[in-house]
């Protein structure tokens, strides 16, 4: 089983790789809706301690997506609702609906799409964001990687993430036993969910564990 991260542009890195080459993408892409430092502030919490955050400002360009679908078999893209115009031949009616069981005391969302290339129903998963350490403004549990990866994946096939982040779709592929190549331009972000990897690898070869099992999902 391959599990490697990049510190580089995914751009660059997708122009140089065959069709096809991976069998599932699945990826947290900007959505161009301006992430504030204050995102998912409950009332009466200090402000974010996250840096200061640029790369929400735009969406992907059009040739992100082209290349996304010509190297990858399947796609499953977050905030997909935000630029669903740019992606090739997006007429999939399988959506995935994260639902965070937010209240309303918070800003944002309560729930976030993804849109998928395969031809089954949509689906639905509740599952809290609430996650300790959290290194990445947009983070996501490595839980509901677990989740796609149990329904839209199998064993053998390869994994791509562009947009790496805090590194919760590497673990999740790691647990999963899925080859996995991701990606993150952020150094500091990178070197971040590298030591979040290490630890979790090392922790789970000492005692075992891992796996969608051992999340609490509903579905």
């Amino acid at each position: 089983m391959e599990n490697r991260a990049f510190n580089m542009d995914c751009m660059e890195a997708m122009r140089s790789m065959p069709d096809q080459c991976f069998d599932l993408a699945v990826v947290d892409p900007p959505y161009g809706i301006k992430i504030s430092n204050n995102m998912g502030r409950r009332k009466g919490e200090r402000p974010s301690e996250y840096k200061k955050v640029t790369w929400d400002d735009t969406p992907p360009p059009p040739e992100y997506f082209t290349e996304l679908v010509r190297v990858s078999k399947n796609q499953i893209i977050f905030g997909a609702n935000h630029f669903v115009s740019l992606i090739p031949a997006a007429d999939s009616s399988c959506w995935i609906c994260w639902d965070k069981g937010f209240s309303s005391e918070v800003s944002f969302a309560s729930f976030e799409l993804a849109w998928t290339s395969f031809d089954r129903p949509s689906k639905r998963v509740a599952l809290s964001s609430a996650q300790a350490g959290r290194i990445h403004p947009t983070q996501k549990p490595v839980a509901l990687y677990a989740w796609i990866f149990q329904h839209y994946a199998k064993q053998g096939d390869r994994i791509l993430d562009t947009h790496l982040g805090s590194g919760s779709s590497r673990i999740a592929a790691w647990d999963a036993g899925l080859d996995f190549t991701g990606y993150e331009i952020d150094p500091e972000y990178f070197e971040a969910q590298e030591k979040r990897f290490q630890q979790h690898t090392a922790q789970m070869s000492l005692f075992g564990g891992g796996g969608v099992s051992d999340y609490n999902i509903h579905f």
